[in-house]
């Protein structure tokens, strides 16, 4: 499994640019404004996800970790394609997305090229109900409509493809703007709100 590639760009092309290493030319797939600020010649290192299909393998990269874990956490919807995912996660800033798909917002996701109505209200229905159980599994089931703990936020953010350490910041944050009594999916938005400040 190839986790990243750091190296000299060779070649930008209109879906993927060609990265350098050791000899060897890797051709990623990546969202247009990773394309469009690679430069020939210049380092650039890229979160990767392998692909590896009977019939094909190819490499996606991103500039965040967090981009790299929202393309996977994408990949698990059914219908959603590696193609499909790299446009959502190119197409706005990562915590943006998360925002709308908490906030059931259809409109951001039907902006994307090939992504109908249809397959906006799965990725919503899905996504959601992933962050709440995760947010469930690790504090125990919660009362419905009740304070949600900061284990619950946390572990939600992380299902989102935040590390430890910035789901904590952004959960601290989110309390304070939203208050102790708070549910899970108040302080998840407020916690991507406080992500997408940064």
């Amino acid at each position: 499994m190839i986790a990243s590639v750091e190296g000299s760009v060779g070649a930008v092309g209109a879906d993927s640019l060609v990265i350098e290493v050791g000899g060897i030319g890797y051709r990623v797939f990546a969202a247009p404004a990773v394309l469009a600020a690679a430069q020939p010649g210049k380092t650039l290192k890229l979160h990767t996800f392998h692909l590896v299909r009977e019939d094909q393998q190819a490499l996606y990269g991103f500039r965040s970790v967090e981009e790299l874990g929202f393309f996977t956490l994408l990949l698990t919807v059914n219908g959603v394609g590696p193609k499909v995912a790299l446009a959502i996660v190119g197409s706005r800033p990562t915590p943006d997305l998360q925002l709308a798909i908490m906030a059931q917002d259809q409109a951001v996701l039907v902006a994307i090229p090939g992504i109908g109505k249809k397959l906006a209200e799965r990725i919503i229905f899905e996504l959601r109900e992933k962050v709440t159980a995760a947010g469930v599994t690790v504090s125990g089931p919660s009362m419905p409509g009740g304070p949600a703990s900061e284990g619950e936020i946390v572990a939600a953010l992380q299902a989102l493809g935040y590390s430890l350490a910035e789901a904590r910041d952004a959960s601290r944050a989110a309390l304070a703007d939203v208050g102790v009594d708070s549910s899970l999916e108040e302080r998840v938005k407020a916690a991507l709100r406080s992500l997408l400040r940064e």
